[in-house]
């Protein structure tokens, strides 16, 4: 009280100074804190998560991709980022901090600074030296790796960071999920032969695991494809997202499960027919697939398309059967592209066809590479297009009418048999919020980072690389847990444990009650949050709801027969407890959801 400063002041500056403090760090309660929140959110945001992290007030824009996080947002990433560090801490791994700001030679004797494309946020200083904005960190730990480790004595280890990285994304979309500025733990395994790189990977998967649960998110591993990171095997860690950008291919028998980029299908055989006479036939107006098997008579299983694509200066045809699609990440690892495949033009498709669009075939093509599905490699006279105007070819067979470099290049589709337990496949949708890989002495290798062994002898680190999109995951905890009121916070990664609303600010006695919760509380070491506004009960009840706190107390006019209305958010009924019981009735329902969660 204002009477009780000034009595300190006038009698004792130096504690009075003291009490000034404490009085106002007390008073830090939702009447003056920073929590915007919005009755209503612009009409271009297209997913919950996005939708209610603008209007909780847990985030702003501030250029496309590009966001600021207010006081509740953050507190809900440094939640997640304790999860993180207790977890890799207690794998063994060590925190840094590295440089977002790399100079381009480290990139450029790992092979990836012209590689990595357009993603790569590039700069240069006044003195025309040029950098780049990290998108992820291999170079510079491997370079800390080739400067600080020596010996097979300091192996094995890994290090790790949390840190803005960039990446100048081609459609920012989905809040957080996809933005060209993201938080981001990145940890790096150096291991002395590929049996520790193995120990290390299923160390942080098991870690992963843990982090996730403890987030409350649902995620399962799946196979993945490496990419730009590159490495031998590679597990991502998926949410199920009916908005997700991925889809995930699992078996629900053996629970195979990969991402579809990477995910095969069971080959099924090939059937004994005989060869049959390759007979060129007169197809008027007959493009596509679905025409073609008009035209025949046939199933669309029992042809065959040919696509022309062009990539690293080349020219690329990829037969697969008529009734499926070009697995794109397959072709481009299996040729080792640095660019991505893109249909040709019409200039080079006739170039390497000499005919127009619907006629290509593998017979005669012009072409750098001819890449076959092994699944249409196996077709016994498949109808193929002729490379003629107007043509096509029947009776095609694969070695007697044609060759190619063949491989596993179709996309797998639903009820595609396991290439495990050849039960249908199934796929869903899902959002990526870790992902581990194996990457071996890529980059080692290539920037002459090594230690000596027991023998005295140089050799390169065999590396792991395991990231974790940590503002992703705070979107995909409220991609997975929201209601049509607003975000329901796990209890490990809430923003606040605990939150007290005065029902009347008039009422001094409701407001010394809730004030006494609120201390003690603080003093149990719980988060907790005052509403303290003036405002109707109306108000104070939504953006309650909106902001999602996992327990919420009610001081009202229950306080005449000494009670207050507790509400757990993810619960529809409330219900009344003694005052005196808030305090333990918080610690137990607290350090019942860290046992559950944890």
């Amino acid at each position: 009280r204002s009477s009780d400063l000034r009595w300190y002041r006038d009698h004792s500056p130096y504690e009075g100074r003291i009490f000034l403090l404490e009085w106002r760090k007390e008073k830090m309660k939702m009447s003056n804190m920073l929590m915007p929140t919005l009755r209503e959110v612009s009409g271009d945001v297209e997913i919950e998560s996005h939708r209610l992290m603008l209007k909780a007030g847990l985030i702003r824009k501030m250029a496309s991709g590009v966001y600021n996080y207010l006081p509740l947002g953050l507190k809900a990433l440094r939640q997640i980022e304790h999860i993180i560090r207790t977890e890799m801490n207690d794998a063994g791994a060590q925190e840094i901090l590295a440089s977002a700001l790399i100079p381009s030679e480290l990139w450029e004797e790992s092979g990836r600074y012209q590689a990595y494309g357009p993603e790569l946020m590039r700069l240069k200083d006044r003195n025309d030296h040029e950098f780049c904005l990290g998108p992820t960190h291999e170079e510079v730990f491997t370079a800390i790796a080739r400067q600080e480790i020596k010996s097979y004595k300091q192996l094995p280890i890994n290090l790790y960071q949390i840190q803005t990285k960039y990446r100048d994304e081609i459609r920012p979309r989905y809040g957080m999920m996809r933005s060209r500025e993201f938080l981001m733990k990145d940890a790096y395994s150096f291991d002395k032969d590929q049996a520790g790189l193995d120990l290390s990977f299923n160390i942080m998967k098991e870690t992963y695991q843990r982090i996730f649960n403890r987030c409350g998110l649902k995620a399962i591993g799946v196979e993945a494809d490496s990419g730009s990171i590159g490495g031998s095997n590679s597990m991502e860690f998926m949410v199920p997202s009916v908005v997700g950008e991925d889809d995930i291919v699992h078996c629900p028998c053996c629970h195979y499960t990969a991402n579809i980029e990477k995910a095969t299908s069971y080959l099924e055989t090939r059937t004994n027919t005989d060869w049959l006479e390759l007979t060129e036939v007169f197809t008027p107006k007959v493009h596509t697939i679905e025409e073609v098997a008009v035209f025949f008579d046939v199933d669309a299983k029992q042809t065959a398309k040919t696509l022309i694509y062009t990539a690293d200066q080349q020219t690329i045809a990829v037969m697969v059967r008529g009734d499926r699609e070009v697995n794109d990440v397959k072709v481009k690892n299996f040729l080792n592209l640095t660019e991505d495949i893109v249909l040709a033009d019409e200039m080079t498709l006739e170039a390497c066809t000499h005919a127009k669009i619907g006629f290509a075939g593998p017979i005669g093509l012009n072409v750098d590479h001819l890449l076959v599905d092994e699944e249409a490699a196996g077709l016994t006279n498949m109808i193929v297009g002729a490379n003629q105007n107007d043509k096509h070819y029947k009776n095609v067979n694969y070695s007697r009418d044609f060759s190619g470099e063949i491989g596993d290049f179709r996309l797998v589709q639903a009820k595609d048999l396991c290439p495990h337990c050849q039960a249908p496949l199934e796929i869903s949708r899902g959002t990526e919020v870790g992902h581990i890989f194996k990457l071996g002495t890529k980059y080692s290798k290539a920037m002459n980072a090594s230690f000596l062994d027991e023998n005295g002898k140089p050799q390169p680190f065999v590396m792991g690389c395991y990231g974790i999109g940590v503002s992703r995951v705070l979107a995909s905890i409220i991609e997975q847990h929201h209601d049509d009121k607003g975000i329901i916070w796990p209890k490990n990664v809430a923003p606040y444990q605990v939150m007290i609303l005065i029902m009347n600010m008039k009422d001094e006695q409701q407001i010394k009650i809730a004030e006494d919760l609120y201390t003690q509380l603080k003093k149990a070491n719980i988060e907790v949050l005052l509403d303290d506004r003036n405002e109707r009960a109306g108000v104070k009840f939504n953006d309650a709801d909106l902001l999602g706190i996992p327990l919420r107390i009610t001081v009202g006019k229950s306080i005449t027969e000494h009670q207050v209305e507790i509400k757990a958010r993810h619960e529809q009924d409330s219900h009344y407890i003694d005052i005196d019981e808030v305090v333990c009735y918080c610690e137990n329902d607290r350090s019942a959801s860290d046992l559950l969660e944890g």
